[in-house]
């Protein structure tokens, strides 16, 4: 019955892109099927197809519409796809170009900060902007554009430098306050100085002269910088003002550290994150959030140990796992400390602890075993808890998954579609068949195996991640079928794939990824380290893995037989059960 979706006789139909498809990429796939019998022709060239009719072949696109005319004997279908520039919109008069001043949002930074402007404007132009009585020249300036995250997963990681004129920016050093002339009845009057002004660019070209005003900026004062607290359970904390920046170590609930820089609706901690204001309060205190550190102690619980750091205020924190280590750094901290209470431990071979910088205090726990099976962090008060989970006990059992805890997540559900093969058919289906199989087979070996959910119903990420976080599995695995960016080759991309976030789960990713690949002699479409819901989850080893290709048209009729699904399952039951194996 599975086999279904892959022999369905249907008549011509195109699946992705939909008709008025917008794109950036140079390139485009068609996803479809017709009927096996016969040739389908695209802009009247015949393409290449599956056994069972489907294809996916990729077209080069030119910037504006582009038109494709498919045709299965009488039938005809036509889909338009526009390729956008990405290009910025140079402006020929005496205009900035629209959005193109920066920073375009208020910001707030300390003194003797650099902060940068630009704009964009016609060639040739002279362009500076003003900060009171300061002028910040800004010059034209040659663009190399990244690609986006998306292109490691396409193998079109390279930088292109974009040649483009018009592009101009220019630097400065803030100073403890602006200078500001003041003018009255067109006459100087004196100057006064001020903590916040509004930027004035000013654009000349060919003798005449325009301005327009961007973000305000403010200059913070060193000695009455504000406190925030964080209120969520886990404040996400990024290497910059935006959700495109890179997610450090969440920020447990209450935290609290100064604020040094604000950009928009986002604010940087004194230690370097930065965090957005709405998972924040501003608390009313003119004393900076230090800490002394004294004592430590460490106690057992049910499949864990909870090590507490008294302190005198929630203070930022970050974790490092390493081989067979975990640093957990405190900031804004100064140790005094003379005695750590350590007993025996059956994951914990030691800790050690340095004044790594000032303010700034790690506690390194050398563990017995490579493997690590999860973490938890929270405030007690002002004490930091850090959970470290156990391996899960060995049992004399005749069936060697007996007593671990499993959680298997069906990717997608609801409405939420997921990818879609040549026919039309969802990739949530095939994850919901593929995760019950798997769990049978795990089942039948001891495994205590828990799901997400188990029928076509709309799950969110965070819900998911809180069933990983409640349940302590002893590991996660969210289960997928693949797709690609659009500048992806659909017609020969295919294979197995595993995604890891944290160290813990790297030795899982892999050792899954090897096994499945091995075991039925499967195409290799590789391990990533990936910022994924379903990676990030640090109390237990969560891999995400991409079974196949729903995209391609081959391989799709892999992933609907029935046979081959049985097989896959099989496979990963056993891969899972020989990494336990390994590393208990």
């Amino acid at each position: 019955m599975a086999s279904a979706p892959a022999w369905a006789n249907q008549s011509l139909s195109v699946v992705y892109p939909p008709n008025e498809h917008q794109t950036t990429s140079d390139r485009i796939f068609l996803i479809g099927t017709a009927p096996p019998e016969g040739e389908v022709l695209i802009n009247d060239k015949a393409i290449a197809r599956s056994r069972a009719g489907h294809f996916a072949p990729s077209f080069p696109l030119q910037l504006g519409d582009n038109v494709f005319t498919l045709r299965y004997r009488n039938q005809q279908l036509q889909i338009k796809v526009t390729r956008l520039s990405t290009k910025p919109e140079i402006p020929a008069g005496l205009a900035f170009a629209k959005d193109s001043l920066t920073p375009a949002v208020d910001i707030a930074r300390l003194p003797g900060e650099l902060v940068c402007f630009s704009a964009i404007a016609s060639p040739n132009a002279t362009v500076s902007v003003n900060l009171g009585d300061q002028n910040v020249p800004l010059l034209p300036q040659p663009q190399i554009q990244l690609p986006p995250n998306s292109a490691a997963l396409t193998q079109q990681n390279q930088p292109t430098s974009q040649p483009v004129s018009g592009q101009y920016q220019g630097c400065t050093t803030l100073p403890t306050s602006f200078n500001l002339l003041v003018y009255g009845n067109n006459i100087n009057t004196g100057a006064v100085t001020a903590n916040s002004i509004q930027p004035q660019f000013q654009l000349t070209v060919n003798g005449q002269t325009t301005t327009q005003h961007s973000g305000r900026i403010t200059i913070l004062s060193s000695t009455q910088l504000e406190v925030a607290e964080v209120t969520v359970d886990a404040g996400v904390a990024r290497t910059g003002p935006g959700t495109d920046y890179s997610r450090l170590t969440p920020l447990p609930k209450g935290t609290r550290a100064r604020i040094t820089a604000k950009e928009g609706e986002w604010l940087r901690l004194d230690y370097g994150g930065w965090i957005n204001a709405q998972e924040t309060r501003i608390v009313p205190s003119t004393v900076p959030p230090r800490s002394l550190i004294r004592s430590v102690s460490a106690r057992q619980i049910p499949d864990a140990t909870e090590i507490v750091f008294p302190l005198q205020v929630p203070v930022p924190v970050s974790i490092q796992q390493g081989d067979r280590t975990l640093t957990l750094t405190l900031y804004n901290t100064t140790a005094q400390t003379d005695v750590i209470r350590l007993d025996d431990n059956p994951f914990i071979s030691r800790l050690d602890w340095q004044q790594s910088a000032p303010e700034q205090v790690q506690y390194t726990f050398n563990l017995k075993s490579a493997q690590q099976w999860g973490y938890k962090l929270r405030y007690d008060g002002t004490s930091l808890v850090l959970t470290l989970r156990h391996p899960p006990e060995s049992q004399q059992h005749p069936l060697p998954l007996a007593g671990i805890k499993i959680l298997l997540d069906p990717g997608h559900g609801g409405a939420e579609l997921g990818a879609r093969g040549p026919t039309g058919y969802p990739e949530k289906a095939i994850n919901l068949v593929i995760s019950k199989l798997v769990r049978d087979q795990l089942v039948a070996r001891g495994a205590t195996v828990y799901m997400t959910r188990e029928e076509d119903i709309e799950l969110s990420l965070g819900d998911r991640v809180a069933m990983i976080d409640k349940l302590e599995p002893a590991i996660a695995l969210s289960l997928h079928y693949n797709a690609l960016p659009d500048s992806g080759d659909a017609m020969n991309t295919q294979g197995f794939g595993a995604f890891w976030y944290h160290p813990q789960a790297h030795n899982l990713a892999v050792f899954l990824h090897n096994y499945v690949v091995n075991k039925l002699h499967r195409p290799s479409y590789g391990v990533y380290w990936n910022n994924l819901a379903l990676t990030r989850p640090a109390s237990a080893p969560s891999v995400l893995l991409e079974l196949g290709f729903m995209i391609n048209p081959t391989e799709f009729e892999w992933i609907v037989d029935p046979q081959a699904q049985s097989n896959l399952a099989s496979a990963i039951a056993e891969g899972i059960t020989e990494w336990f194996r390994s590393v208990r």
